[in-house]
């Protein structure tokens, strides 16, 4: 078979045109396939900022979990196990450390430099308690209360005298309410110093022991029983 030049060339030219692709440069392709991409309808279900920012933190934590649990004896259990022992021990020594301990003759005095008899101590802490500030209630009760001792000289009056002495003090001429005493002191050193909040039924209990100590005897000692004898 036998083609004419321009034949020829026009068949060649169409040959090349079939075995070249035709390509996009890349570019242009990119920048077209962000247009298409960056379009509203494609991010309807996307997540916010803040669920964005949630999934980052949880990833971290759970990456440290998972770091943590590697080297923990027993894996992950025991990891937990170890977080727990630690969160009792953490809280074991606040609660240690709510209650300070204080040597006797410490400057802690049970009152100020503005003595009160035992009745205006009393005033005091009912209208604390009427206006629902416990913890000044709880103080104020236990003054009124050692104040009445020391007015019956069950007590020997004494600056600078703790809480804590008091009760001892006291529980050893009423032995019958000695638990009531170290209760109250207790009561009055963690809201006075240990930085605790007080409630009603704290406050109720220590104005029944000082109410039931106005009218309790006192024990003798061997001396003065025989003396009455």
């Amino acid at each position: 078979m036998h083609f004419t030049g321009g034949a020829t060339a026009a068949h060649l030219l169409t040959r090349a045109s079939d075995d070249v692709p035709v390509d996009t440069p890349r570019l242009p392709a990119r920048e077209s396939a962000e247009r298409e991409l960056s379009k509203p309808m494609y991010h309807e279900n996307d997540p916010n900022l803040l669920e964005r920012g949630l999934d980052r933190f949880w990833d971290w934590v759970s990456g440290l979990f998972s770091s943590a649990s590697g080297v923990a004896p027993g894996g992950l259990l025991g990891l937990v196990v170890i977080i727990l022992v630690v969160i009792g021990l953490a809280a074991a020594l606040w609660w240690r450390l709510g209650t300070p301990q204080r040597s006797p003759g410490s400057s802690e005095a049970l009152f100020d430099d503005s003595p009160r008899s035992a009745d205006q101590h009393r005033a005091a802490a009912e209208a604390h308690a009427a206006a629902g500030r416990w913890n000044q209630a709880v103080q104020e009760r236990m003054r009124g209360l050692v104040r009445s001792l020391e007015e019956r000289t069950l007590l020997d009056p004494r600056p600078g005298r703790t809480a804590d002495e008091a009760a001892a003090e006291a529980g050893r001429a009423l032995p019958a309410h000695a638990t009531g005493l170290r209760a109250g002191a207790r009561e009055f050193d963690d809201v006075t110093y240990g930085g605790r909040t007080s409630n009603r039924r704290a406050y109720e209990a220590l104005r029944d022991l000082d109410l039931e100590l106005e009218h309790a005897k006192p024990l003798l000692s061997d001396a003065a029983q025989g003396a009455a004898e």
